[in-house]
């Protein structure tokens, strides 16, 4: 089975539409699946006295608010359709968390074929019954949640229209970057054995080794963060891949997915001539 691999853009393109398009470039030509960006309104998501997360300051040291700052990296409608035109004309699939209800609406009347579920949303039922009204396949990230938040999602999502069957469920871990040791990668088949559910890992660790692992493991689904150059000003550069490292990322993904095989103990054809006669 194809890992889907998501290139998370995110808001690394700092609110300038030519970084938006270059970051559409790079997902293309590192084989990337999809590439993903932020669909929200700033007034909507945080009050004018939301604290910045603590990666957030230390990655951002002005004194801007949070609210300031995600003014700047809103994408508006017009930006949304130039960036889903600059994508087919790279081959590649235009993708966006929506952070709220309205952002969801424009993003279906823009054509979008699955949403994607924040973290930070699981447990905002209104949110999840639009979104399981849409009977869409869902991908639903499950940052900062315990099993039982995790179960009451997908049963609001089930008892809204979206059969289980459509619903992705990512492991992820929202601190950026990740250290190693909080990210238990096991909580992944966790998940599976415990909802029956497809599952995959949204991944802020540094380097590309626990994205490849999830897939080993059995992720469907991998998203990764990535920038032209995490030297960039802005909030998620310093955790993201460089185009280079994401490429790497996706190359071993799908060396993977062949490794991996059918799970029948045979002789392979490579090795059929060592066989004695």
């Amino acid at each position: 089975m194809k890992t889907l691999v998501i290139a998370e853009a995110g808001v690394n393109h700092n609110g300038d539409p030519a970084l938006a398009r270059q970051l559409i470039e790079a997902a293309a030509a590192a084989g990337a699946d999809l590439v993903k960006f932020q669909t929200f309104s700033a007034d909507r998501l945080v009050s004018v006295h939301a604290p910045k997360a603590e990666y957030q300051t230390q990655a951002t040291d002005t004194g801007e608010s949070q609210l300031a700052m995600l003014r700047r990296l809103e994408l508006d409608r017009g930006m949304h359709e130039d960036l889903i035109r600059h994508c087919r004309e790279n081959d590649i699939t235009f993708f966006s968390t929506g952070f709220d209800i309205e952002s969801i609406d424009m993003l279906l009347e823009l054509g979008l074929d699955r949403l994607k579920i924040p973290s930070g949303e699981i447990t905002n039922l209104p949110y999840l019954r639009h979104v399981g009204r849409q009977g869409m396949p869902v991908i639903l990230s499950t940052g900062m949640a315990y099993l039982d938040e995790i179960e009451a999602a997908i049963d609001a999502l089930e008892r809204s229209g979206t059969p289980r069957e459509r619903i992705t469920v990512l492991h992820c871990n929202t601190e950026y970057p990740t250290p190693m040791a909080d990210v238990n990668l096991r909580a992944m088949l966790t998940i599976r054995d415990a909802f029956k559910v497809e599952v995959g890992y949204s991944d802020h660790t540094p380097g590309i080794e626990v994205a490849i692992a999830a897939v080993a493991l059995g992720a469907t689904v991998i998203e990764k963060h990535f920038t032209l150059d995490r030297k960039l000003p802005g909030p998620d550069h310093q955790a993201s891949l460089e185009p280079g490292e994401l490429k790497a990322m996706v190359t071993a993904i799908r060396n993977i997915e062949l490794a991996l095989g059918d799970g029948v103990k045979k002789p392979s054809p490579s090795e059929a001539k060592n066989i004695p006669i």
